[in-house]
């Protein structure tokens, strides 16, 4: 559609790209070469003091000119993956010799070290240089040039001092095995001295700890790939990475090891409180470690055991026993890491053994943490005698054991059970999802308010039912068993009403997986499902209080407003998680079933009553989208059953209520304006779509039975579109993705209420579409788009048909109020090509009377045939093989006009309806 619906919006865009391209091949080589020239000038001459700033302006222009973006790609300039310098074929000569190599460092052993940086980030830029630019020969000759730079670097270390220096020089390294294979780089001659500089630099750099951690990620990142590579390479070429990564994972334990008492003594920072960058770096040391093997497992047993002694035999509190247990969270941490890098390397039963060895030692070690936690005396506390990193890291060991040894293909049992067996008697994946099963209780039970444990102790629940072999076995345990009979917030703190709202979120996680294991032998059994809703059930029979009574809510009185919010919030979560986990028709019935008319009443009432609280109103709309959402045809109800109409109703029926409200309420200030306003708006926007397209409501019957459910929810979304400002729109992704998604359904089922919307608002509609053909956001595009289409479909058929149509039966009247705004504000449509050019012959002949005349007068003739060529065979019609002829005939006119430009003559060519 982008061929065929051009937008006067796109030609700024066009023309930017344009001008780009331009720049690009006709200016921009040349600067090149000038700063090349001026820094081969500068490496043959004594640089003073007062020169600096000229050289590195001379730098900083080399360094702009390799970043361009030569095609437009690098939608995230900040990505490092598969970066790729993408310089034209025309350059090549710049760069096949590798001189211009050799001369960048050249200067980084001449320039003193303030220009270091610069120059590195150069020597990162050329190690990224696209393959196709050199034939294999050139290649390998440019690889060997790179590589003797980076040997030339590494033996004058001191200018590598400076950290961001030390940061571009890390990423040049990560480059080298990014653009180049690794039977490349064994070819090099130079290739065992680099490679032993490089082993000892990052062992070194990695003992360094003061050096961030952003900067060894890149030298992790080189190791890794190389070491990735390796089964791709022929036997006899030796590689030297058996030598190098035990040396590298021996210096990154260490180092880790050692720096522990620094944190604890001296309070330096630790780098596991980013926990992010640190599983990055473990991706990357799950492949190095893999690399001989027993040497890794070896250092890891011996570390840990070590550890775990004087952990055990010292007393409480004592420095050494707080610096052990520091020690074995990074030790089991790496076991963790360590066990997942069997999934990227072939089977080994020897390495198979050696992974439970260690998981032996580390499940030996959590059960005696989780002995001697003492339970939180209040809410919203931690255990006695907890540490969160060692939580942390024990959830880390079993969900990467999880994700290694637990899988859904049916094989044989691992050797990796036969030390777990004789250790502690877990024998097979059975138990091995007990002991699982029985930690992640624990954490539910004694760190209920940690968010960060419970988020990944629940992630870890739902990682397991997903799984289909695994989730059977589950379903056996008679630790699931008990928690599908007891999950209430006498159990669970995290149930309760007393947590924040923050916390309350992971209750849909927690019932997500609940029900997945429900279900996994319900067998529409409706009173097994009654049992395991009982504790729902009893939120659900809450009264609404008047001002001056409590509530009862079950068991418990409910006195104040926000407690009663809350059983609000925690129902909405809990209930969102059983029908996310409710994907098939017969199981969804029963849900809806259960929630019919009770639950739809609570929601009601309480945007009755809060909708000026978005703390409660958004649970509510989330709910309300999960149920509309036709998640594997599951609404796809029997023939007999209204349940979808009435889901819909009620639906309706909230978003009405809520919208009215909201709309009368003042407005807010505008950083408050997205949590307060907009993003409810968004999540109304999303229920609505989802309910527009799962195509399981008949619509058309609720305007022949005189039901205004429909035209009140569309009525209530165009409303609360208007109430966010056009120049605000786009900042908010989700809302702009929720609306683009419904608009176009919106005007692909229901254009007829479209086109009786007033002039100005179907005007902002308009203004709408035409910022979102423009957008970077591919979602966005794509919905903006399509519903231009079809307006500009409907519009032309408005235009060019009978002025008395037949009327449909029970469908909406079509209203004039879009033709209106289009003729009231044609600006609207100034550039719409091929719709526009057919609803009105005169646009088409302005547009060309304008391009022509601001040509020279010698090239009006080509520019006049190519315009004819644009409407060969093109007729007045909507048809897709109309439209796919003028989509033909765009692109050859934009050759003919770049023909045009460029002086030569265009001829004319054979018409569509003589090919055919």
């Amino acid at each position: 559609l982008l061929s065929v619906l051009v937008i006067s919006g796109m030609e700024s865009v066009n023309k930017h790209r344009k001008g780009i391209a331009l720049f690009r091949d006709s200016h921009i080589f040349q600067i090149f070469e000038t700063s090349i020239s001026l820094l081969e000038a500068i490496s043959h001459k004594d640089v003073s003091s007062l020169q600096m700033p000229f050289v590195l302006a001379v730098l900083d222009l080399c360094l702009n000119t390799l970043l361009f973006d030569f095609i437009g790609s690098l939608s995230d300039e900040t990505s490092e993956d598969n970066y790729t310098v993408q310089v034209p074929t025309v350059w090549r000569t710049a760069f096949t010799d590798g001189k211009l190599v050799d001369l960048i460092f050249q200067l980084y052993i001449k320039l003193p070290s303030v220009a270091s940086e610069k120059i590195l980030h150069i020597g990162v830029q050329l190690a990224s240089v696209r393959r196709t630019l050199f034939n294999g020969s050139e290649r390998q000759t440019y690889l060997e040039h790179v590589v003797a730079g980076v040997k030339r670097v590494i033996e004058n270390p001191e200018k590598l001092t400076e950290q961001p220096a030390f940061h571009e020089f890390c990423r040049m390294v990560s480059r080298l095995k990014t653009n180049f294979q690794l039977c490349e780089l064994i070819k090099v001659p130079e290739y065992a001295a680099v490679m032993r500089l490089l082993a000892q630099f990052t062992v070194e750099s990695l003992r360094m700890m003061d050096l961030s951690a952003n900067s060894t990620y890149f030298l992790l990142t080189f190791w890794q790939r190389m070491v990735t590579s390796v089964p791709y390479v022929r036997s006899s070429e030796d590689h030297l990475l058996n030598l190098c990564c035990p040396e590298i994972m021996t210096a990154f334990v260490e180092s880790r090891l050692q720096n522990v008492e620094r944190v604890i003594r001296d309070g330096h920072d630790d780098p596991l409180e980013d926990q992010g960058a640190t599983l990055q770096i473990m991706e990357h040391l799950a492949i190095i470690c893999r690399c001989e093997y027993e040497k890794t497992a070896q250092l890891l047993a011996n570390a840990f055991d070590e550890n775990a002694r004087i952990m055990e035999a010292g007393p409480e509190g004592d420095i050494r026993v707080v610096i052990a247990e520091g020690r074995l969270v990074w030790l089991v941490t790496l076991i963790g890491t360590a066990v997942f890098g069997k999934t990227a390397v072939s089977n080994n039963e020897e390495h198979d053994k050696m992974d439970g060895d260690l998981v032996a030692r580390c499940l030996k070690f959590m059960r005696i943490n989780d002995n001697r936690l003492i339970f939180p005396t209040t809410v919203n506390a931690n255990p006695g005698k907890g540490n969160v990193r060692l939580e942390v890291a024990f959830i880390h060991l079993l969900e990467q054991f999880r994700r290694a040894y637990i899988m859904d293909q049916i094989t044989k049992s691992s050797p990796v059970y036969d030390k777990l067996n004789t250790e502690l008697g877990v024998s097979d994946e059975t138990d091995m999802l007990s002991v699982i099963v029985q930690k992640i209780l624990t954490n539910l039970k004694y760190w209920a308010t940690n968010e960060q444990i419970l988020e990944l102790s629940l992630s870890l629940l739902k990682d397991l039912s997903l799984g289909y072999t695994a989730v059977r076995k589950l379903f056996r345990l008679q630790e699931v068993q008990l928690l599908l009979s007891n999950h209430t917030a006498e159990h669970f703190v995290f149930l309760g009403q007393s947590v924040p709202y923050s916390t309350m979120k992971h209750r849909t996680v927690f019932y997500e997986a609940l029900t997945r294991l429900l279900t996994i032998d319900l067998n529409d059994d409706e009173q097994l499902f009654e049992q395991f809703m009982q504790p729902l059930a009893e939120l659900q029979r809450i009264r609404f209080p008047g001002r001056a009574e409590g509530c009862i809510s079950g068991n418990f009185t409910v006195t104040s407003r926000p407690c009663f919010q809350r059983v609000v919030v925690g129902l909405c979560r809990d209930l969102r998680g059983v029908a996310v986990a409710c994907t098939t028709k017969n199981l969804f019935q029963i849900v809806f079933d259960w929630l019919y008319p009770d639950m739809f009443n609570i929601m009601m009432r309480a945007v009755e009553e809060w909708s000026s609280c978005p703390e409660v109103m958004t649970p509510i709309f989330r709910l309300l989208a999960e149920l509309c959402q036709n998640r594997q045809q599951r609404l796809k109800f029997e023939m007999s059953s209204c349940s979808a109409v009435l889901l819909f109703k009620e639906a309706s029926k909230i978003i009405c209520a809520y919208g009215n409200r909201i709309l009368v309420m003042p407005d807010v200030p505008k950083e408050r304006a997205y949590a307060e306003r907009y993003k409810n708006i968004g999540i109304i926007f999303n229920v609505l779509k989802c309910a527009l397209i799962g195509a399981y409501v008949p619509f058309g019957v609720f305007r022949l039975y005189g039901d205004p459910c429909l035209q009140d929810s569309l009525n209530m979304f165009v409303k609360l579109f208007m109430k966010i400002p056009e120049e605000d729109f786009h900042s908010y992704t989700k809302i702009a993705q929720h609306y683009y998604n419904l608009l176009e359904n919106v005007v692909q089922d229901n254009i007829a209420f479209v086109s009786n919307l007033q002039p100005e608002v179907f005007a902002a509609i308009l203004r709408s579409v035409h910022t979102g053909v423009t957008s970077l956001d591919a979602v966005v595009i794509t919905s903006a788009c399509s519903a231009l289409d079809t307006i500009l479909n409907y519009l032309y058929k408005r235009f060019t048909r009978s002025p008395h149509p037949v009327a449909k039966v029970g469908m909406e009247p079509e209203g004039d109020s879009c033709l209106v705004a289009v003729k009231n504000q044609p600006q609207l449509m100034s550039d719409v090509r091929y719709v526009y050019f057919n609803i009105d012959d005169d646009v088409f002949t302005n547009f060309k009377r304008e391009i022509i005349s601001q040509q020279p007068e010698d090239r009006h003739a080509a520019f006049e045939q190519a315009f004819i060529g644009l409407m060969d065979g093109v007729e007045l019609s909507l048809t897709v093989k109309n439209k796919d002829i003028f989509t033909q005939n765009l692109a050859k006119f934009r050759r003919e006009v770049v023909e045009a430009v460029k002086g030569k003559e265009v001829s004319p060519s054979a018409s569509n309806n003589d090919m055919c």
